[in-house]
């Protein structure tokens, strides 16, 4: 059976700084990070995500509520498997675990397009709506129950991939700017025999990154470290 833990750690709880609630701020954001990049380590040698230079920082302490994602997901883990009335996160668990078990045999191009189809199934709500602030970044546990934006597309797929035994350094969720629709988007980017592959909500194919033009990313990051992109 497929296990659904990306890593064998849990992300530890830290009260944020006041630099990290600065980064509720998107122009913030930015700023912080280009600031921070310098001082970073350059990154491994990776497939280009859509024509940028990435440099790499290991320090995620500029990222509560992905830190705070981790740290929610690892709790999620410890619900008892067990789909009975009025336990909706154990059925979905069950119900994810099942479609997990079903894809772990295909090859990984394949997974790829099967974890994609079957996050994108679920609808399109933003989040003052959904949770009553500006940004919150759910557990896949809480976007299978009620559904998500953008990035929750592309957490749940990370962790599907990572419970498929998809590495961390081959995984990277991606905040782009959308040049079309002239806003922040979040993706998931792959690499795969040396090329990146887009998981995308907006999408119903994976894409190769370096087919896409109109997207500009701004910062990606997986479990273990942040990369600051330059276009």
């Amino acid at each position: 059976m497929t296990t659904l833990a990306p890593s064998d750690g849990r992300a530890k709880r830290h009260k944020p700084s006041r630099l990290a609630r600065l980064l509720t701020r998107p122009l913030a954001l930015y700023l912080v990070l280009l600031v921070a990049a310098p001082a970073a380590t350059t990154a491994a040698e990776a497939p280009q995500i859509f024509a940028s230079t990435a440099v790499r920082n290991d320090n995620l302490e500029l990222f509560p509520k992905w830190r705070g994602t981790l740290e929610r997901y690892f709790e999620d883990r410890q619900v008892e498997p067990e789909c009975s009335p009025g336990r909706f996160d154990s059925c979905d668990l069950l119900e994810w675990q099942a479609f997990l078990d079903g894809q772990a045999l295909l090859d990984p191009q394949r997974q790829l397009e099967a974890v994609n189809r079957h996050m994108n199934e679920h609808r399109y709500i933003v989040d003052p709506r959904n949770w009553g602030v500006e940004d919150y970044w759910a557990t896949p546990l809480q976007f299978f129950r009620k559904d998500g934006d953008c990035e929750d597309y592309a957490i749940a797929k990370f962790m599907s991939l990572r419970a498929l035994g998809w590495r961390d350094e081959d995984l990277r969720i991606v905040v782009v700017d959308d040049r079309n629709l002239r806003a922040q988007h979040a993706v998931l980017v792959a690499f795969l025999d040396g090329r990146a592959y887009v998981l995308d909500n907006q999408s119903a194919s994976v894409m190769l990154a370096d087919r896409i033009r109109h997207y500009r990313p701004i910062y990606s990051l997986n479990e273990s470290a942040w990369w600051l992109h330059r276009s």
